[in-house]
């Protein structure tokens, strides 16, 4: 199993995001230019740079129907991307969790996005805390403002159908100038398989994780060759 794009689903997404008023209004002619650009950044082609985080974000997790959305968020941080992420999941029917280091910041979210939409499961903790609770994260998106962002990257347990990782307020690529590297965050058994900066809103790392498949198609397997010419069997072990 993978994550497979669904354009119709991202389509919805960014619509009822707009709609929500937390993008300015007479940004829906851009809607298919940027889910086309999501589909397009992974064959090398450059993304529209019109779009707000808001929306983009939001038809991101819809279109690869993210089951377990998972977002950080501190008091002072801002609202839209968590209401966008919120419509997401009632697309995908997926769960929403967004984490809080502390209880003032939880207050602090409820306070701004209860006004809104609904809430989203809130859970208070450290990385460690946190991440070991949530199991099959298939879209992670984590603020670069946060000086533990990377510890959520190394810990975050993905979906066997692979995930996206977003860092977002990357600042013009700064994370990358300041020596961050996915490969270097993340645990050694999960595999990139493409990289690339989105230039929208304050700037944002993607990621995206290969999946490990079905248990059965990890396994090695021993296969018995006969050459007829020889009387000779082989046995050869397959990955």
């Amino acid at each position: 199993m993978k994550l497979v794009w669904s354009p119709e689903t991202a389509s919805k997404a960014y619509i009822d995001t707009v709609k929500s008023g937390v993008v300015p209004c007479g940004t829906t002619h851009r809607l298919y230019a940027a889910t086309n650009a999501i589909m397009r950044l992974f064959h090398g082609c450059e993304l529209h740079q019109g779009s707000g985080v808001a929306e983009l974000i939001s038809a991101m997790a819809a279109g690869w129907n993210a089951k377990l959305i998972v977002e950080t968020w501190s008091q002072g941080g801002r609202i839209p991307t968590s209401i966008g992420l919120a419509i997401a999941a009632r697309h995908t029917g997926g769960r929403h969790v967004c984490v809080v280091p502390d209880h003032r910041s939880r207050v602090a979210f409820i306070d701004a996005i209860s006004s809104t939409i609904t809430s989203p499961e809130i859970m208070v903790g450290d990385p460690e805390e946190v991440m070991r609770e949530l199991d099959g994260i298939d879209f992670l998106v984590v603020d670069s403002a946060r000086r533990d962002f990377t510890r959520f990257l190394c810990l975050a347990r993905l979906s066997q159908r692979g995930a996206v990782l977003l860092c977002k307020n990357a600042g013009g690529g700064k994370t990358a100038s300041c020596g961050f590297k996915w490969r270097g965050v993340l645990d050694s058994r999960k595999r990139v398989v493409r990289t690339a900066y989105l230039p929208v809103g304050e700037g944002i790392e993607m990621a995206h994780v290969a999946g490990t498949g079905s248990t059965s198609s990890n396994k090695r397997r021993w296969v018995k060759h006969f050459d007829q010419i020889s009387g000779e069997e082989h046995v050869i072990r397959t990955t």
